[in-house]
């Protein structure tokens, strides 16, 4: 929130979450939520400030990523996060 940009590479991940808002951001973000064993159950692709995300029952959390980050790297609900 109130930042500028999201740097490529970087990303913010917030526990325990089930959905998120973007007000008071300045730009689009992509979204994974995340359940508790890594897999992803859902995702938003660009979503745009001033916006209310989704709802996923089974997400214990939520990835925010810069925009474009789920095309790039062809991310698809289903897949697991590695966390290092």
């Amino acid at each position: 929130m109130f930042t500028q940009n999201f740097h490529e590479g970087h990303g913010l991940l917030i526990q325990p979450c089930q959905s998120i808002h973007t007000f008071f951001m300045n730009y689009s973000i992509d979204v994974l939520y995340v359940s508790e064993d890594f897999e992803i159950v859902g995702m938003d692709e660009t979503m745009k400030p001033a916006m209310v995300g989704k709802f996923h029952r089974r997400a214990v959390s939520v990835l925010e990523l810069p925009a474009g980050t789920i095309q790039k790297t062809e991310t698809k609900v289903g897949h697991y996060l590695s966390m290092m």
